[in-house]
Formats: structure tokens, sequence, C-alpha cells
């Protein structure tokens, strides 16, 4: 029986592609490197933000990324403002939360995005008191595709592994999902395609969001 679903944010929940783009690409151009067009963020995010600012350096030709100190500095200037920037729930993800409710399923969110950008973004978006569970990226949990921020939520509830979803969009997610001993769900609305969350061992594919429903 399941009784409780973790979702990822950016690509799973909220598209929030342009904003991740927008804010890096203005640090970019503010430390004289090439910016990259939206699409291709698509296989940059998904792993945190240093790591976003470590394979844009790559991407300039900057292997050893002498500069990412510099970079990251920019880059969280302007997400900090620009967070939510063009930043909208996928269709049907609002009607799918609001059923999962109704039906006392526990919901949260675990991102890679640091913590208080993603409570940010959350409660912006959602009215307060929609998730269960905000959980961004914090110095003591490692970071996703490590189990431990999944782990430590189903902990919180007193829920087993098997009786949770993780719902995710990239790789990474489904590795957190494995990892945990959770059922991993991948979403073809989101950055990656199919082929990636079937090579990553995704147990189940959905294309829209009430398609989950269906796995309760």
């Amino acid at each position: 029986m399941i009784k409780a679903c973790i979702f990822d944010c950016d690509g799973t929940l909220l598209d929030t592609l342009v904003s991740i783009a927008h804010s890096t690409n203005c640090a970019l151009r503010d430390c004289g490197f090439r910016e990259f067009p939206v699409e291709e963020y698509k296989n940059m995010v998904g792993d945190g933000a240093a790591e976003l600012i470590r394979r844009c350096l790559r991407r300039n030709q900057e292997p050893g990324c002498e500069s990412f100190e510099r970079l990251f500095a920019k880059f969280r200037e302007y997400f900090k403002e620009g967070c939510m920037y063009q930043v909208v729930p996928y269709d049907g993800i609002t009607e799918l939360l609001d059923t999962l409710k109704k039906r006392g399923i526990l919901i949260a969110v675990l991102s890679n995005k640091p913590h208080i950008q993603t409570i940010d973004v959350i409660d912006r978006v959602f009215p307060k008191g929609t998730f269960d569970q905000i959980q961004g990226l914090i110095e003591e949990i490692p970071r996703k595709p490590a189990p431990d921020g999944a782990l430590l939520i189903a902990e919180k509830w007193n829920v087993r592994p098997e009786e949770c979803l993780y719902i995710g969009d990239t790789n990474t997610d489904m590795m957190t999902g494995n990892r945990a001993g959770m059922h991993t769900v991948g979403v073809l609305w989101g950055f990656r395609d199919r082929q990636e969350l079937e090579e990553n061992h995704a147990e189940v594919l959905v294309e829209r969001p009430m398609e989950i429903l269906e796995l309760l």
C-alpha cells in the first residue's frame, strides 16, 4: 500500500527551466563566458547549482573550473531574485496534489535546489501547507542521487521505503528512488527523455500527472 509520494521539484512539479537558464546566463555574461540556449539547460540541471556551474565552465573550455567561486557567487546573486522567473506548475500537477491530499497520501518535495529557494518557490506557487515536507539542498544531507534525504523523509513519517513513490524526471531521481528502496516513477513531461529514465530503471513511466493516481 502506498502511503507517501516524494516529488522532485524542477522538471517534475514545476517548469523552472527558463528561470535557471536566465539566472545562469546573466552570471555567465557578467563573468565573460559564453551563454547557452534555454533548451541546452535540460541536460545540465538536476544535480544541484554547484554542478550546473561546473558544467557551464567545462563547456566554456575551462575543464579545471578555476572561475567556479566567482561564477557561482554571481549565479546565487541573480538566482536569489530570479528563482521565480516564468516559473509555472506543469498542467495537471495542482489537480494531482489536491487529490493526493484528499486521499490522505503524505506528499513531500525533495530537491537539489538550495533549500531557501526551494521553500520560496514552492510556497509562492502552491497554497501554504500543500506539502507535508519541503526539503532542498543543505550541507547536512548529501545531495541526490544519495538516498539520505528521501529516507529521512520516510523515517520522519514512520513509513517504510516500499510504501513510498519517488517521482522525478531525471537519471538522478531514478537513482535516488532506487537506492532508497522506493518505487520509482519517471515523468515524461520534464527535462529528460524516456530513454534516460528507462536506462536508470524507472519502475513506471507516466505521461500525465493524474496517471500517478493509478499507482496507489
